[in-house]
């Protein structure tokens, strides 16, 4: 059972929190990439998370048409038949879907996993993200509780971003300012909206200075200590102690400390994409470079076939990639805690 069923998905969020770790969730773009994090999981003894954004599902789709649906349900369909391969567990999962691009992309998929359902048999993904970010809160709220009850009712859990994360990602984009820090007012309208579990689970994104890409030193201050505050008003309230399952968006680059207080207040799934798109490439520009005559016919000359074969440079790009992802299984301190 490498991909988890909706019950084992749960488990696995369970233990994450009790455990104060998180799962590496790991950005893929084709079969190599998917193939390299599902190594680095194993590599690790961890059990992890896979996922699409729209911009990698519209890849994955081909660009004679850039379906994004097409794309996202082929890698899907292929990573149940190959991560039988593999000695861990993996949840399926959909990146960031702002507004405009749910018509085309999470409720489509939804449905796919409804229809699944109803005929007895798992979801095809295990959860999906709304980014209502860009949307009033009153807004994304609404929007949260439709998406929540298909979801729940597909066996699905859905992961939503109440306040912004900065930077870009996918052609959604949000200053860095004192914006991305969400607030416990936000975090009680978000529990009163969509409950504590009781109306389907959710994962929730809060910002805490979060921001995607890679930046410099001094132009992103993180505080994860934040979270603490979120987990605190809402508990209060509701007489529920640390309610909250976190996500940890705009993670590559973070510091170890940041890492390690963002995992001690709740935090079970943080997002991992720059680093390991670096990762997969950095191999590969390494052996252009080296191999330059032998990968293009210069001069009139033939090349060297077994330096341009895809096969040559796509291991070591795969290795690469795993590598990083097997880090942040560290860094997460998920290593070794694979279900058995």
């Amino acid at each position: 059972m490498p991909i988890a069923t909706p019950e084992v998905y749960n488990e696995m969020l369970d233990r994450a929190k009790a455990g104060k770790f998180a799962y590496p969730a790991i950005n893929v773009t084709s079969t190599q990439t998917l193939h390299a994090a599902l190594r680095g999981f194993a590599e690790a003894e961890s059990d992890g998370i896979i996922q699409i954004s729209t911009g990698g599902a519209e890849f994955l789709g081909g660009q004679y048409n850039k379906d994004m649906v097409t794309g996202a349900v082929a890698l899907a369909e292929f990573a149940h038949v190959v991560a039988a391969k593999y000695d861990i567990t993996v949840a399926l999962h959909t990146d960031h879907c702002p507004k405009d691009k749910l018509d085309g992309y999470v409720r489509p998929l939804i449905e796919v996993s409804a229809q699944r359902v109803a005929k007895g048999l798992n979801p095809l993904f295990q959860s999906h993200m709304w980014d209502g970010s860009a949307e009033t809160l009153a807004d994304n709220l609404a929007i949260g509780q439709e998406l929540l009850a298909k979801a729940a009712a597909a066996k699905i859990i859905l992961e939503v971003e109440i306040t912004p994360t900065g930077g870009e990602e996918d052609g959604v984009s949000h200053e860095i300012n004192d914006e991305l820090y969400t607030t416990v007012d936000d975090a009680l309208r978000t529990a009163e909206a969509l409950g504590l579990g009781e109306k389907g689970r959710y994962l929730l994104a809060a910002s805490f200075g979060n921001v995607h890409g890679v930046y410099k030193p001094g132009n992103v201050v993180l505080r994860p200590e934040l979270l603490k505050d979120l987990q605190a008003g809402v508990g209060e309230k509701y007489g529920k102690p640390s309610p909250f399952d976190f996500v940890f968006h705009g993670g590559s680059g973070s510091t170890a400390e940041e890492i390690a207080t963002a995992l001690e207040n709740g935090v079970v799934k943080m997002n991992l994409d720059t680093d390991t798109q670096y990762a997969f490439t950095r191999p590969v520009a390494d052996h252009m470079f080296r191999n330059y005559d032998g990968v293009l016919k210069v001069d009139g000359e033939v090349g060297k076939k077994s330096t341009y074969d895809p096969r040559t440079w796509g291991k070591l790009a795969e290795a690469g990639m795993a590598k990083r992802v097997a880090e942040a299984c560290a860094n997460l301190r998920s290593t070794g805690t694979k279900l058995k």
